[in-house]
């Protein structure tokens, strides 16, 4: 079985990390049925270090079998909300506990920043799991009244064993925004991390035990779409898989749905966000959050604002200050605290977005600043501005997934909300103005799940999450995310009507 091991001696974080990097199954880690291994690259390096557990069809079924045992025995129906409560209680203090850890792995495994990791993504992730605790005895059903000869009521029952699979990008807080409502509604967990950024879900394996979960609760199976992610989405043991990730897969996981067992399906996936920034924005905050919304994360995020709407007035003044501070964004080690961009995940994902890079400069987009790789080693992508850009363009219509924005004129509302809405997708807006009428009204006029105004990127656990159009199905965190791990059961009891 395999093994992490690492001394990481930064400037802000030293420690050696030790942990199982096998199978995770009944709270005991093994090899994979094959006994073979997918290798970890170092995103800033490019080079191999570490190995993990490749799982396969047959480690998934073992995953199923352990989650319908847990399911049916020790949790389910047979753990009160308030003792499922407490256990998620008690990892999200093990999570608080190890926040250092927890940010080192996600910025070694992604190529993040490991400030942003400790002083966003992981206590984001800590949150997640609290709310979840606190709705897991207060997700009640109703006493519904008819007639006097009737007694009715409804019950919301967990769904059963879930299949999970999650991305790379957020690989902690994927992974908690999957188990945080399964767990908290009594459901059981197999769960597939990105074969590419595994070490969190495994190392919250080791925190899933100490935290006292029974065996079987949570399983973690690591290896790739095609074999365990196609296995999940088709196994006929699994009630319902919720994926985050690109369209094109969460249309193979639908269509595999409808084939098997017509499970139940949450999609969140693929966005190419529209950000409006209107002649009366604070245009200094504007500009900040409208970087952060497309370079953040190395602009491997869903809702990245990656078209970058700008009214005719300002267009010139934004641009000049948007480019300055493109420019200024400082590339650089993960773990140095003034790094503000780390690398593209992997060589996939590097050779995908200067592949789009390409194809704008091929169809006549002006490359207004980078463009370009940075350094030698890693797979880093300089900050990119596209302008003089055509509707048609791949790099307009298409999802880039990197730190590439496309800069357009607009006129005024109407035109600006025929653009934005000239889009396949329809996952996340931002609207920047001084105008709280107008920027309720465009708010209201966008297709998008989420819209944020006059900031980007502000998630809040209470608050639902999900996409119009080929964005996805279903919403995730909030009160929502929990009736997509229940079924609500009606009791029809009848008092005395007679036949």
């Amino acid at each position: 079985m395999t093994t992490f091991t690492h001394e990481f001696d930064t400037p802000v974080f030293k420690k050696k990390v030790s942990f199982p990097t096998g199978i995770f199954i009944n709270n005991e880690f093994s090899a994979g049925v094959n006994n073979t291994t997918i290798d970890l690259v170092n995103p800033t390096t490019g080079q191999v270090v570490a190995q993990v557990s490749e799982g396969m069809p047959a480690d998934v079924d073992r995953a199923v079998a352990a989650a319908r045992k847990a399911f049916e025995t020790t949790w389910g129906l047979n753990t009160p909300g308030f003792d499922r409560g407490r256990l998620l209680t008690r990892l999200a203090d093990l999570m608080e506990e190890n926040m250092d850890e927890l940010a080192a792995l996600d910025a070694f495994d992604n190529g993040k920043s490991f400030m942003m990791a400790r002083h966003g993504d992981v206590p984001f992730s800590i949150s997640v799991i609290r709310y979840f605790a606190g709705w897991a005895d207060k997700n009640h059903g109703q006493t519904i009244e008819t007639t006097e000869a009737k007694f009715a009521y409804t019950r919301h029952e967990p769904v059963g064993v879930c299949g999970q699979i999650i991305p790379w990008n957020f690989p902690l807080l994927m992974m908690v925004s999957k188990i945080g409502p399964a767990l908290a509604t009594g459901c059981t967990v197999v769960l597939k991390p990105s074969e590419v950024t595994p070490l969190t879900a495994l190392r919250m394996a080791q925190l899933i035990v100490a935290a006292g979960f029974p065996p079987g609760v949570v399983n973690i199976v690591v290896g790739y779409g095609s074999t365990v992610g196609q296995a999940i989405a088709e196994h006929l043991g699994i009630d319902k898989v919720s994926f985050t990730g690109s369209t094109v897969v969460g249309r193979k996981i639908l269509e595999a749905s409808a084939k098997s067992n017509l499970k139940k399906v949450t999609l969140e996936l693929g966005g190419k966000s529209p950000s409006i920034v209107f002649d009366d924005a604070d245009l200094d905050q504007a500009v900040k959050w409208v970087a952060l919304g497309i370079f953040g994360n190395a602009g491997q995020a869903c809702v990245a604002g990656s078209r970058i709407f700008i009214q005719e007035g300002i267009y010139d003044k934004f641009l000049e200050a948007f480019t300055k501070h493109a420019t200024s964004i400082k590339l650089g080690d993960p773990f140095r605290a003034d790094s503000q961009q780390g690398p593209q995940v992997s060589q996939i994902q590097y050779d995908r977005v200067m592949g789009y890079i390409n194809s704008g400069k091929e169809q006549g987009a002006k490359v207004h600043t980078g463009g370009s790789r940075h350094g030698n080693l890693g797979y880093w992508i300089q900050p990119t501005i596209f302008t003089d850009v055509r509707p048609d363009m791949k790099i307009v219509r298409e999802e880039i997934f990197g730190p590439v924005g496309v800069v357009i004129k607009f006129k005024d509302e109407d035109d600006v909300v025929r653009q934005a809405n000239d889009t396949l997708y329809g996952l996340a807006a931002a609207v920047f103005t001084k105008d709280i009428k107008r920027a309720v009204e465009t708010a209201n006029r966008v297709q998008a799940g989420t819209v944020w105004v006059n900031s980007m990127m502000s998630g809040n656990v209470q608050i639902p999450f999900g996409g119009y159009k080929q964005s996805g199905i279903g919403r995730e965190n909030g009160e929502a995310a929990l009736a997509e791990y229940t079924n609500v059961k009606a009791v029809h009891v009848n008092l005395g009507h007679t036949l």
